[in-house]
């Protein structure tokens, strides 16, 4: 049985997670390298720790990182996870990392004893907080089921979708679905903007409909508000689509959409914009079309 959990990222979303871990009852140890991170989940009842600490003391191990370097290091370095690590112990691996990184980690791991879990997540910082992400996790059915109270305390649709690598080939998948909806929803209030209808008027038509979705309902109020405030960045986002493509491009599978998208990304990092929220893709197409998307 899981107790004690350790948690290592405590960024957008890994701060709100480990909240909600403390919440459930679990003992947690955390580490990041922002100091203030750390300190303020202390005070809310966490204990701080080293990575090789956690690999002695805890139960099960959540990775909530940037990109496969920051994972690797923190699992395989001199002084990761696994110098320490206990047979039987859990790591899940919560990061959007690349199929091909994933199951390197979880070979290097199960040397070791010790079981990886790809479980990358969607629903960006508001679901975090709430403890209602989805979850979509590749390992063993066993080990994943040894861990469902884990997944249970930080989220709500969790689903083993297969074996090592599974989980971040769904995420991947994800974020195409996503993001091509933010630009092709930047398309369309970009295209109303400068035809000068009540943008507001026009969510409410169309919501209902087809056109109506989560992204709709999630980007489009602070699209008006003119709030790019990074729930999750472009920068993060940028850093996806090129896993997508990277991935693709090894099993042959064009993506002309994506591929674009990756490019708006670039432009958007050029134009200082790479730290704002994913909604900030329709800054590009403002940025064509001389027009700001904004409230009547």
């Amino acid at each position: 049985m899981i107790k004690k959990i350790g948690f290592v990222g405590l960024g957008i979303m890994g701060k709100p997670m480990s909240l909600n871990l403390l919440k459930a009852g679990f003992e947690v140890m955390v580490f990041d390298i922002n100091q203030e991170a750390v300190d303020a989940l202390v005070e809310d009842g966490a204990k701080a720790g080293s990575v090789m600490e956690m690999g002695k003391e805890c139960d099960c191990i959540i990775t909530m990182l940037p990109a496969a370097s920051h994972v690797k290091s923190t699992v395989l370095g001199e002084s990761g996870i696994l110098k320490t690590a206990k047979e039987g112990l859990v790591i899940i691996d919560m990061s959007s990392i690349s199929p091909v990184d994933s199951i390197e980690i979880a070979k290097e791991a199960a040397k070791k004893g010790v079981h990886l879990i790809d479980a990358p997540v969607s629903g960006g910082e508001p679901r975090a907080i709430d403890g209602t992400l989805s979850i979509m996790a590749g390992g063993k059915e066993e080990v994943f089921n040894s861990v469902k109270d884990v997944f249970e305390a930080v989220g709500e649709d969790i689903v083993l979708v297969g074996d090592n690598g599974s989980g971040v080939t769904a995420k991947l998948a994800n974020q195409i679905i996503v993001n091509l909806n933010i630009a092709a929803m930047s398309e369309a209030l970009v295209l109303a903007a400068k035809a000068g209808i009540d943008i507001d008027k026009m969510y409410q038509a169309i919501r209902g409909g087809l056109a109506g979705s989560a992204v709709l309902d999630a980007k489009l109020p602070l699209i008006l508000d003119r709030n790019f405030k990074p729930g999750g960045t472009i920068a993060i986002n940028m850093k996806d689509l090129t896993n997508v493509m990277d991935t693709a491009h090894s099993m042959d599978v064009p993506l002309p959409l994506s591929s674009h998208l990756l490019e708006i990304f670039h432009a958007l990092k050029a134009d200082g914009k790479v730290m704002d929220d994913h909604g900030g893709i329709v800054q590009y197409y403002e940025k064509l079309a001389n027009v700001e998307v904004k409230r009547v």
